[in-house]
């Protein structure tokens, strides 16, 4: 009996061995993973008993470089995971189906991949910055340092990942580019190293993420170590870029469009100030041959090529993967460079003890855009610009050769990490994490004085960004019965953030020889003159601790029931508000096991509903410091000069607002209601979602008395609703033998409204823009046009008192714009503006179609938004000649992009360039266009000769050899005459300087050995 015992003993023992180890493979994303699943809607894996554990699709399986020991071990271990397991409202991005794309960032992977989630893409150039919104906008964006505060939290492996600060912005007279390298930091994830990616969008999921998860949380785990027989993987491909046709003009064209309006209202002193560059028609630079393209635009080619190894035994495993990516723009000689390395190791000395540990590490070199708009806000100055670059070959040329005597070095070091320590006892099990986030950026540029009007430039950016984190937690298991289960978990977490940066600006050195500027220590600079060199520094510091508490309760797979408390303090946060108590809810209820039982029709139906709260933590430490304000030194134009002449100086208007005493804390509501079926053995899948989503008590600079200096005061009271609908329908049309065909469309609606203001105000004025209680807070507002004055009767007169319509105190003319007056108060001005459209999609989603055939497979997707609205103001930045023409603001810059034709100039009104009215003003709605639009995004076409007899008399060890071709990015149908809609800036505005996203083809090859 002792030696059966002894043996039973042995092999329980063995066993649990096991699941440690398989824990050990997906321990790192202990925080942050969820359960493997085999289809995109399925939410929730049963909690089994020690004994009995429900099968599992192989396909919910890592992928087939990943060896694990058997599915019942896999599902124990996941379903034992920290992370909700039952009520998350997420989707799941098809891994092994994305992964044959040459996507260089997380934000290409999830674009029209994943409902509810809307990518901005604002130019093609590799590695720059893009934007993901979960479920709309949760705030207005007033400025791009409020696009940082939207974004959803990026976990890798449990690790939340802390992106570029945005403090920066706070010396940036205009936000387009941040300073530094402006790199994408999302670029260090590869597709190829992960094994699941999934969006947790409700309440009950976000709730165990904490105050970071209040924008939505998306979740990467990355392939685990196998064990046993030694596994090597390698993928490559090489891809061809392509650029659409481009139609050039030059200064006989340009004459041309300009002539009627000379024609028509040119005085004389206007005809005197005609542009000097288009008054000589025998210039050959200028009226020659347009021929610049091939200078800028080119055909381009990427590659990628990574391998991985894994290996070990059921007491220790690892797994190496390496990787090496270029991505070449189609423009402007962009390119990204991308180095990454990912290590992971797993140890088991005892039966209830395993260790884990892992580190990313990425490097990234970028080759950026040389536009002249991004120079000159770089600067922080326009030099004289009367006469732009001409659109021949030769001369845009020889500027290119004299900006290849400066450089501008970017790049960005990044690395992740992990120690993570598990204990198991019987039903217990206690895990500590240590887990840690690094970034660096450098930018280092110097430009030569023959492109800055005799002074010449260099700059140095370092900034880096650091999180250090502490996790434990304490989870148990009862089943009292076969019919009740129980999950009980208690956790603690630490978090530690600090961001700096390091910015020097000089202008004016001795020769173009110094490309640097030497700091000596003293004031005694030979090299760049000591009152043009401007240094910054900045870092901010936050902490965050939390405590939480779950459980789960499930009644015979019919009911489950989840519920989350927890409590958060940051140093973000005023002291008396310092913590904040929220909590989750949510229920599962399987109607199909309850209700329907013998309806063989029916595969699953089930329903869902869950709320919370989740706190909302600002982007700025001043918040929670009190009373305080910051000041501007400096002069129009250059507002964020800290000093002059190299002292410290005081002055107001304090433009960055008053902030207050005991500013609380801000959160998100979220309630989700929706609902899965399943027909006929699952060949019909549908899945529908209704959620409302409130951010409260959000802070917001209100206006302040001009007589006090501040420009405004911080004050909390804005609420954000967003709501919508969010559903998928996934049909098998064949699944017959080795033939499956397999449509599949999600869709997904949000509106967003402001619902409240501080203090009670209905309506609120920032700059150029203005918010409405019960109104969107991404509308555009606008001037009504009405078309052209062409006459001095059709200009209204005030009956009262004989005076002509104005817009503000300059009378209308014959050839003004016709500007609806809403007040009726015979004066055109702001008051007269109307909120309109959207600069966010009200719907997105796609649709997909798969087909497969033995090894053989063929899929195609449309991605689609619509609702959305363009500002095309790059068209009315050309048709106001007459303001831009020779001015040194960066508004008049024209690139080489100038040249290029795509405007349809005889669509507009011939109104009068010169009016005191600028009748060709942006911010009416005769540049406003519907940015509506279907995209054939992707294409692919794969077959695996792994599968073949040939193959593996070959080579016996292979397992997979999968050879296929890509394409993206391949039409667009639109309505927009601007050309591609993506192409916007975060307001909804076109500026016209953005890289166009390249049609891109490639073709690759998978082994794994």
């Amino acid at each position: 009996m002792r030696d059966h015992q002894s043996m039973w003993l042995a092999d329980k023992k063995r066993r649990w061995g096991q699941s440690l180890l398989v824990a050990c493979c997906t321990l790192n994303a202990a925080l942050c993973a969820g359960p493997q699943q085999s289809m995109a809607t399925a939410r929730y894996l049963p909690l089994p008993s020690r004994d009995t554990v429900p099968a599992v699709s192989k396909d919910s399986l890592p992928d087939q470089d990943t060896t694990v020991i058997s599915e019942n071990d896999v599902v124990k271990v996941f379903n034992r995971r920290h992370v909700p397991s039952v009520f998350k409202n997420n989707d799941t991005l098809n891994v092994r189906q994305t992964a044959v794309y040459p996507y260089t960032s997380l934000q290409q992977m999830m674009k029209g991949n994943i409902r509810g989630i809307y990518v901005q893409e604002p130019s093609g150039e590799p590695g720059t910055e893009q934007f993901m919104y979960i479920r709309g906008l949760s705030m207005p964006l007033l400025s791009k340092q409020d696009v940082y505060q939207v974004q959803p939290l990026i976990c890798i492996n449990g690790i939340p990942l802390v992106q570029d600060n945005s403090i920066v912005f706070d010396i940036q007279a205009n936000d387009k580019n941040r300073l530094g390298p402006a790199t994408n930091m999302l670029s260090v994830v590869n597709l190829d190293n992960v094994q699941s990616v999934e969006v947790y969008k409700d309440a009950v999921a976000i709730s165990l993420f904490g105050p970071r998860g209040a924008n939505g949380v998306i979740n990467i785990l990355t392939k685990a170590p196998a064990f046993g027989k030694r596994k090597i993987s390698i993928n490559s491909y090489f891809g061809v870029n392509l650029y659409d046709p481009v139609f050039t003009t030059n200064g006989q064209a340009e004459n041309r469009i300009r002539k009627p309006y000379y024609a028509k209202y040119a005085t004389t002193a206007d005809s005197l100030s005609f542009p000097p560059y288009l008054r000589d028609s025998s210039n050959a630079a200028y009226y020659g041959h347009a021929d610049w393209v091939d200078l800028y635009f080119r055909n381009t080619t990427s590659h990628s090529i990574n391998a991985s190894i894994s290996g070990g035994s059921e007491r220790a495993n690892f797994r190496f993967f390496g990787d090496k990516t270029t991505a070449n723009g189609i423009a402007d000689n962009t390119q990204l460079n991308k180095y990454n390395a990912n290590f992971t190791v797993n140890m088991s000395p005892k039966p209830w003890l395993m260790g884990s540990a892992m580190i990313n590490a990425t490097r990234m070199d970028r080759k950026r855009n040389t536009s002249m708009e991004d120079r000159y806000l770089e600067t922080g100055y326009v030099p004289d610009i009367t006469s732009p670059l001409a659109p021949n070959k030769e001369a845009y040329g020889l500027y290119l050769r004299e900006l290849a005597k400066g450089f501008d070095k970017n790049f960005v070091n990044s690395i992740q990490g992990s120690f993570s320590l598990m204990f198991v006892y019987k039903q217990w099990r206690y895990t500590s994490r240590l887990l840690f986030d690094y970034n660096e950026s450098n930018r280092d540029l110097f430009y030569p004085s023959t492109l800055m009007d005799g002074a010449s430039y260099v700059s140095n950016y370092f900034g880096n960004n650091q999180r250090l984190g502490f996790q434990n937690t304490l989870d148990y298991i009862w089943k009292p019965s076969t019919q009740h289960s129980f999950s009980f978990e208690v956790g603690h977490s630490y978090q530690t953030d600090i961001n700096r940066y390091n910015y020097l600006r000089s202008y004016n050195g001795i020769s173009d020889r110094v490309k640097v500027n030497v700091i000596d220590g003293n004031d005694n600079n030979l090299y760049f003159a000591n009152q043009l060199t401007y240094r910054f520094i900045d870092g901010m510091k936050q902490r965050l601790i939390s405590y939480h508490g779950n459980v789960k309760y499930d009644y015979s797979n019919i009911l489950r029931l989840s519920a989350t408390l927890r409590s958060d303090g940051s140093s973000l946060i005023s002291p008396a508000n310092r913590w904040l108590f929220s909590g989750a809810i949510g229920a599962e209820w399987y109607l199909k096991n309850h209700l329907l039982p013998g309806a063989d029709a029916i595969s699953d139906l089930t329903a869902h509903a869950s709320w919370g709260r989740v706190g909302r933590m600002p982007g700025d430490e001043r918040f929670g410091a009190g009373p305080q304000y910051k000041v501007d030194m400096g002069w129009t134009g250059n507002i964020n000069t800290a000093s002059y002449a190299g002292f410290a100086g005081l002055s107001r208007p304090y433009s960055y607002g008053w902030v207050g005493e005991n500013i609380p804390w801000s959160t998100t509501d979220i309630l989700t209601i929706g609902a899965d079926l399943a027909l006929f053995n699952s060949r019909i899948r549908v899945n529908a979602d209704y959620y409302s989503k409130n951010d409260r008590n959000l802070l917001i600079m209100l206006p302040a008395v001009a007589e006090s200096g501040y420009v405004g005061t911080y004050q909390n009271g804005m609420m954000v609703n967003n709501s919508g609908l969010e559903a998928s329908l996934a049909l098998d049309v064949v699944r017959k033998g080795a033939f499956t065909w397999t449509p599949s469309v999600t869709a997904a609606y949000n509106i967003n409204t402001l619902k409240t203001l501080p203090g009670g105000a209905k309506s609120l004025t920032i700059g150029d823009r203005h918010f409405e209680v019960g109104k969107a807070v991404d509308m555009f507002w606008l001037y009504q046009n009405q078309g052209i004055y062409n006459s001095n009767s059709e200009i209204p007169t005030d009956a009262k008192t004989g005076a002509p319509l104005t817009f503000k105190g300059s009378p209308f003319h014959v050839g003004d714009a016709k500007w609806k007056d809403n007040n009726g108060d015979f004066i055109i001005d702001d008051k007269d503006k109307v909120l309109m459209a959207h600069s966010m999609p009200v719907f997105t989603g796609n649709f997909t179609n798969t087909l497969k055939y033995g090894s053989l497979d063929l899929s195609f997707t449309f991605y689609f938004a619509a609702g959305q609205s363009v500002l095309n103001s790059k068209t009315a930045t050309r048709l106001d000649f007459a303001n831009h023409d020779g001015q040194t603001d960066i508004g008049s810059v024209k690139d080489i992009t100038y040249w290029q034709q795509n405007e349809k100039m005889k669509d507009y009104p011939l109104y009068n360039p010169w009016s005191a009215t600028i009748p060709f003003r942006a911010d009416q709605d005769l540049f406003l266009e519907k940015a509506t639009f279907v995209k054939l995004r992707t294409v692919s076409l794969g077959y695996d000769l792994g599968t073949t007899k040939f193959m593996k008399r070959m080579v016996p060890t292979l397992t997979r050899c999968y050879l296929y071709a890509t394409a993206n990015n391949i039409l667009t149908f639109s309505g927009y005459t601007g050309g591609d809609p993506e192409l916007t800036y975060y307001n909804g505005y076109d500026n016209g300087y953005a890289i166009p996203i390249p049609k891109t083809y490639t073709v690759g090859l998978k082994l794994d050995l």
